[in-house]
Formats: structure tokens, C-alpha cells, sequence
């Protein structure tokens, strides 16, 4: 039984208590009947709003799934493109130092470090690499494996 119908029995229960509309009490039932009956039918009208809202939310999710597929799917294209790219490249490692003048932490890569030299972006001071120190320690530990 919904709201309004349960109003409607309350309705029928003050008519069945033969109450008198005139007396007080009467007078404060039936306030109170109009009073459910106004929030019965505000109540309605929300629950149909909401419904409205919730069918508009499915249609907009619908969309929305179906440009997430469109959209996704490009960029897997995308990435399938970019891997057989990656695939010819070989692939290079990133360092990190910290630059002496400005202490700024500066990244390069290896051709970066094969040249022996960078110049700090931020500052412009010389960071120069000696190469041998590196070749001669990585010499040690292939002699001590």
C-alpha cells in the first residue's frame, strides 16, 4: 500500500469515529489529514522526478560507454603503433645527478654520457664524466663474479 492510500484509510477511519468537523479535535484531525495528503503527493512527484533522472542517467552512461569504446580503442590502436616503434629502438636508460654549482638534480640519457660532458640546464656550468673510473669497476666485479 503506498502513501496516498494509506492518507485515504486514515481518512475513512476519521469519518468511520463519526468525529464532529466542528469540535477541536475534528478540526485538528483533518488539518493533519490535509497536511498528509499534500506530503503524499509531494512525495509522489519526487519519486517520478527521480525516475526521470535515473532513466536520463542510463541514457547518458550508455553514451558515455560508448565514446570511452571509441576513444579507448583509438588509443590502443595507438599504442600498438607506438610498441612496434619502441620494438626497433633500443631502449635507453635514464640518470640522474645533481649539478655541483646550482645542486639542481639533472636527468640525461646515454649518448648523453658517452659524449663525457652535459651542460646544466639550469645553470649552464660543465658537468664532465670520466667513463674509465666506471669501465675499470665494472672490470672488478666481472673479475670477483
Amino acid at each position: 500500500m503506498g502513501i496516498s492510500e494509506k492518507i485515504a484509510y486514515l481518512k475513512g477511519l476519521m469519518e468511520g469515529m463519526n468525529l464532529d468537523a466542528e469540535s477541536n479535535e475534528g478540526k485538528l484531525f483533518a488539518a493533519i489529514a490535509d497536511v498528509l495528503d499534500e506530503i503524499a503527493l509531494e512525495v509522489e512527484d519526487l519519486t517520478d522526478e527521480v525516475m526521470e533522472l535515473g532513466d536520463g542517467l542510463d541514457v547518458i552512461s550508455d553514451d558515455l560507454s560508448d565514446v570511452e569504446d571509441i576513444v579507448y580503442d583509438e588509443w590502443d590502436d595507438d599504442d600498438d603503433d607506438d610498441d612496434e616503434d619502441d620494438e626497433d629502438d633500443e631502449e635507453e636508460e635514464c640518470y640522474a645527478t645533481t649539478c655541483p654549482e646550482c645542486e639542481e638534480e639533472i636527468f640525461f640519457d646515454d649518448s648523453m654520457l658517452e659524449e663525457g660532458e652535459i651542460l646544466c640546464p639550469n645553470c649552464g656550468a660543465k658537468l664532465e664524466f670520466d667513463l674509465s673510473d666506471l669501465a675499470n669497476a665494472m672490470e672488478e666485479d666481472e673479475d670477483e663474479d
